[in-house]
């Protein structure tokens, strides 16, 4: 994983000493919030309903024992003794005294982290595949091409005050986990006809109240021009994105006004323009970010390891966990364990100081001391034997974080919802928990198979609705929280906007009409297709009539 050098430390350290003034003036009343809102959010520190909330990027999601140590220590000592998985694959801690928010930033720093652009109308977090590094799947890893955005975008003055907020995301494999047709530019890395590997990059996807599957702006970008074509795209953006209506002020709304032909001859333009510009990294720098991500001496391991299969053999349990949790690793002898952060009847995406340090020490112990954040709001182990896998296993059941349910009905996304966001019309996080008890058989679930539930408490979809199999959006109607459903959304390869069903539902029916979808799912699927697959056979209608039965 990437080091800082002396430069991010001097930035780092010089941000947190210019915040500690920020701070201190609000509190004494030389500032006004209205007057310290931009400043907090430069420090990525939002004004929640309740209290202020500190966002802490975790670049590309990728973490170290030490890293998730120093989280732990400042959610207890801080906070409330837990911290929040965010589907930017970084993490909230909901409860800090604005007082203490220089300190934990202080803290942050002494491990290589920081809560710069985590919020405000600029570059955020770069996000990328949980399994990046060690898939069997991708091409390369993708994430120093994200370390090289991290760096090309901090602070990067023409980019610091965009129209809105912006976001970027990596993969380097055909199957999609880091959803990035819905981002404002997705980058997907992979090898043309000529053998060559480079970019398709898709521009102009995203959620919210004008929801919008990402369009294609360059099917084949040469490695060596990712910052300059980055760039050019930013740059049009900047210049002719809406300042007028914060609501029309996103790329996809220029994208769409535009048309994909008409922004992409202005792109294709200003890349002519600026490529041989010195934008782009030269090949020494290259090679040195990539020797940060170099893969580690695994171990020669056979393939098939006696004691994982003896185990699973022996252990139901055991053997249930490993068929959902784990993916396949490209060395053999290893695993990918995914960790649940939604235990049966738990809060989405929370997690405890002591389930941190309880991951960090198996992480340093049995995971060559990495760990990734998902955008699904749960961990990942990348590099595991598969020798020590019921070890792991053990570990994580002591933690309370061996749920095995990863993709299934009861792995939701969830936005903190009014529980905790002054935005939202409806409460996200009873009725995730409200679905995950009423489907707690965990062998239902596996017979179910992949269904993304994905929940938001309100229009801006910070739980990603729109993208979900079953998408679940609170609204407000004559200050009751009612739920509209929609279905057939998908945040991967196949990426599809959900339909809107029909009439909102009351927190009382809307559980209830989960089952209904659920039953009509496994009455009328073949071949063990999923549900999404089902929906896109069988079409909408019936879907909506099941949903409505005695509702």
């Amino acid at each position: 994983m990437y080091r800082y050098d002396e430069f991010d430390a001097t930035l780092v350290a010089e941000r947190v000493s210019q915040f500690r003034g920020q701070v201190n003036r609000r509190l004494s009343g030389e500032l006004t919030e209205e007057q310290f809102k931009p400043l907090r959010l430069m420090n990525g520190v939002y004004l929640q309903l309740h209290a202020y909330m500190l966002r802490v990027a975790i670049p590309y999601g990728t973490l170290n024992g030490k890293q998730l140590r120093k989280l732990a220590h400042i959610a207890r000592t801080y906070d409330k003794g837990y911290g929040h998985l965010t589907t930017r694959q970084n993490i909230q801690f909901n409860w800090p005294a604005l007082v203490d928010v220089p300190d934990i930033l202080d803290e942050l720093a002494e491990v290589e982290m920081h809560a710069i652009q985590t919020s405000g109308n600029c570059i955020r977090n770069t996000t990328s595949d949980q399994y990046a590094g060690a898939s069997a799947e991708e091409v390369e890893d993708p994430r120093p091409y994200a370390e090289m955005i991290r760096q090309w975008s901090t602070f990067h003055p023409e980019f610091s005050y965009l129209p809105r907020k912006f976001k970027i995301a990596v993969t380097a494999a055909d199957r999609d986990r880091a959803a990035v047709k819905f981002h404002d530019i997705g980058l997907r890395l992979y090898k043309n006809d000529a053998g060559e590997t480079g970019f398709e990059v898709f521009v102009g996807g995203g959620l919210g109240r004008t929801p919008y599957v990402g369009q294609t702006v360059r099917a084949f970008l040469p490695k060596k021009h990712l910052l300059s074509y980055l760039e050019a795209i930013l740059r049009v953006y900047n210049q002719q994105g809406r300042r007028d209506n914060k609501y029309k002020a996103r790329i996809k709304i220029l994208v769409n006004a535009e048309g994909i032909n008409d922004f992409t001859n202005a792109v294709e333009t200003e890349w002519n323009a600026i490529k041989d510009s010195g934008i782009d990294l030269p090949r020494e720098e290259v090679e040195r970010i990539h020797a940060y991500f170099a893969a580690p001496d695994f171990e020669p391991l056979p393939a098939t390891s006696t004691a994982f299969e003896t185990r699973a053999s022996e252990e139901p349990e055991f053997a249930r966990w490993a068929k959902t949790n784990l993916a396949a690793h490209k060395a053999s002898g290893y695993s990918i364990v995914n960790i649940s952060v939604k235990p049966i009847g738990g809060i989405p995406g929370d997690i405890t100081d002591s389930q941190m340090e309880a991951v960090a020490e198996i992480a340093e112990q049995y995971s060559l001391d990495e760990v990734c954040v998902t955008h699904e709001q749960n961990l990942v182990l990348p590099h595991v034997k598969k020798d020590d896998l019921y070890a792991v296993w053990r570990a994580l059941k002591a933690a309370g974080l061996a749920t095995a349910n990863i993709g299934l009905v009861s792995d939701i996304i969830a936005c903190p919802g009014l529980d905790y966001c002054s935005l939202a019309n409806t409460r996200s996080i009873p009725v995730a928990q409200r679905i995950s008890e009423r489907f707690a058989d965990l062998e239902q679930q596996e017979e179910l198979g992949e269904l993304k539930i994905k929940i938001s408490g309100c229009i801006n979809a910070c739980g990603h609705h729109h993208a979900g199999h079953i998408g679940i959006l609170g609204v407000d109607k004559k200050g009751e929280e009612f739920y509209q459903v929609t279905l057939g959304g998908s945040g991967a390869e196949d990426a599809s906007i959900g339909e809107i069903a029909g009439r909102g539902l009351s927190s009382e029916q809307v559980v209830d009409a989960v089952e209904n979808l659920v039953n009509f799912y496994r009455k009328n699927r073949q071949d063990n297709e999923r549900f999404l697959d089902t929906y896109r056979r069988l079409g909408a209608d019936p879907f909506k009539e099941a949903l409505y039965d005695a509702a």
